[in-house]
């Protein structure tokens, strides 16, 4: 079925005993495509239900699609494991190289299992895995991976995962960096990493890929380049990046400003993708086999302390799930300020929409007497003191405090412990993406295996639930088909800034050249399924799909679609408790 290349083979590794070992697969990739689909299949095959995340036999999955590197935008990797975060599902999406190396390597995916006794980093190259200690690069924050690329040597179609200290710690938020300005970032892949004293995984390889007819996949290949070259969306995502969306969320009171307590922030102009742009940009970067670049770095420029007039400049990637986590969930509207809280995030290894997210519940606890200075060490958070900001996120990761172990586990954690479960803004127990834009956003994060904005688009039907009333149905109707043709997408695997380009006809067609043939309704029918997946392994780990809700916070400020109406969104909740466990 898979056409010239080694899509199906499986690299397993076992850190624990140093060995590995290759698997053909191709009954799943046949059946799953890649990407989500078989990284599901994967991890239930190795992860039995009542396995603690932080166990060895936790498996790490990498999956890729049939196609990453043959097309343009189908440049994401999935990674699979059981979230220390939420203690089931965990999923998370990262570009760069990482796609293509993994396939340049010659496999379709990779399951790491076991725990090395002392830290180690996994360099694969093609057919060959190397364990290399990694003891004097544990607790490095920045520079680990410059060291691991000139330790191994190669360029081009190689991707280093790194972790942090926060990874190192266990926080339950930490996330893996590839490629410096990538990542894995939700859930909690870089705390898993740790709890294996894995500080870091490197693919390279220089295999081929073939393709069932050159001349037809050349002409559609150009085709599809010159759609997303031409794209009025990508084009506003080349120019200013996803910050473009600052000042239009803004103006609809759909960006959440101090923990949702307020809808509008003065000032927030200073921080829109505009602002940055014109202050900041230093240049645009692009994961491979992209035209987009939608990667913006910004140039900070930072006094040494002990050298006056002497400056390094310091260059961070910075997108619109930032600026709001760090900037206006925060109250801070100085782009300076959101660069250097980015910075120390970054430096840590964390999750950064979490992090902004625990930041905002803990100022809002403190200021309602929640919490006090004997917990915080003295710290007096405030909206907008970036300063503030900053020590409470090396607290997190460093202090050996009891208050800062809780709310390293994330908030759902802390305030059931503590209090302000109310203002506690979790999904599923995962921290609340940028968007307050209605019933749809939030419905999203609530049923979304991943509780991510990134599943079901929640936010675009409330576009489209701006100029024509939904039903609580149609609602549900709608989030419940993006999310499981985005299981497509993710299995291909597609970065869903071109879900409007790869429609139905045009993935078939790719998928052909490929060596797969499916139909419309194969197609949709596998989505169906792999989401079904999803959802049988999230409640057999223990998800508890019939006592979800929301948090009290998104019915008291008003959305882009006004106050959201409570027995509305439960009925709608009903209606995709039902429509899931039909699937399952």
């Amino acid at each position: 079925m898979i056409k010239g290349d080694s899509l199906k083979r499986v690299l397993y590794i076992d850190l624990t005993k140093k060995r590995f070992w290759i698997e053909e697969r191709d009954e799943l990739f046949s059946k799953y495509i890649g990407g989500a689909g078989v990284a599901i299949k994967l991890l239930e095959e190795n992860c039995p239900n009542d396995l603690e995340p932080f166990s060895p036999d936790n498996p790490i999955i990498f999956a890729v699609g049939p196609l990453n590197g043959l097309f343009p935008i189908a440049s994401k990797t999935v990674a699979m494991f059981k979230s220390p975060h939420t203690g089931n599902l965990g999923e998370s999406h990262a570009g760069g190289r990482s796609a293509i190396a993994i396939r340049m390597a010659g496999y379709g995916a990779i399951v790491i299992k076991g725990k090395s006794e002392r830290p180690v980093f996994v360099a694969i190259h093609g057919d060959k895995v190397f364990f290399r200690d990694a003891t004097t690069l544990w607790g490095l924050e920045e520079s680990a991976g410059r060291i691991i690329r000139n330790r191994e040597g190669g360029a081009g179609l190689r991707t280093i995962m790194r972790i942090g200290p926060a990874g190192e710690r266990l926080i339950s938020f930490a996330c893996v960096t590839l490629e410096t300005y990538r990542h894995f970032g939700r859930l909690g892949l870089g705390a898993v990493f740790g709890s294996k004293n894995l500080k870091a995984v490197l693919i390279s390889g220089k295999k081929d890929l073939s393709v069932t007819d050159f001349k037809e996949y050349r002409n559609l290949y150009s085709e599809l380049l010159h759609q997303l070259s031409e794209s009025e969306k990508m084009k506003k995502y080349h120019e200013l990046g996803t910050p473009t969306n600052v000042l239009p969320l803004s103006f609809s009171k759909g960006i959440p400003v101090k923990n949702l307590l307020e809808n509008e922030l003065k000032g927030i102009e200073n921080i829109s993708g505009e602002k940055f742009a014109q202050k900041h940009l230093g240049r645009r970067v692009a994961c491979a086999h992209c035209p987009v670049a939608c990667i913006h770095l910004a140039a900070l420029r930072k006094a040494y302390e002990d050298e006056p007039y002497f400056y390094r400049t310091v260059y961070l990637s910075y997108d619109y799930e930032l600026i709001y986590a760090l900037g206006s969930m925060l109250g801070i509207t100085e782009s300076e300020d959101v660069l250097k809280l980015i910075e120390v995030v970054e430096d840590m290894g964390l999750d950064a929409i979490s992090t902004g997210v625990v930041l905002a519940w803990i100022t809002e606890a403190f200021k309602k007497g929640v919490i006090n200075q004997k917990q915080t060490e003295g710290i007096i958070p405030e909206w907008g003191k970036v300063d503030s900001f900053i020590e409470l996120v090396r607290k997190i990761v460093y202090s050996e405090t009891e208050f800062y172990k809780d709310v390293a586990r994330g908030i759902d954690y802390a305030s059931s412990k503590y209090g302000g479960k109310d203002f506690a803004l979790t999904y599923g127990k995962n921290e609340m993406p940028g968007y307050h834009t209605g019933a749809g956003a939030h419905l999203g994060y609530l049923f979304g295996a991943r509780h991510s904005h990134l599943d079901s688009a929640g936010y675009a039907i409330d576009r489209e639930a701006m100029t024509k009333k939904l039903s609580p149905e149609q609602l549900a109707e709608k989030i419940l088909n993006e999310e499981q043709w985005r299981q497509i997408l993710s299995s291909l695997v597609i970065c869903f800034f071109g879900r409007e380009i790869y429609t139905p006809e045009i993935v078939i067609k790719c998928l052909k050249l490929a060596g797969f043939n499916l139909t419309e309704e194969e197609l949709l029918k596998t989505g169906r399924e792999i989401y079904a997946n999803k959802y049988r392994f999230k409640i057999k780990a223990g998800f508890d799909i019939e006592n979800l809700t929301l948090p009290k916070r998104v019915f008291e400020t008003p959305s882009s679609l006004g106050l959201i109406n409570k027995d509305f969104v439960y009925k709608a909740i009903a209606l995709l408790k039902e429509n899931i466990k039909s699937l399952l």
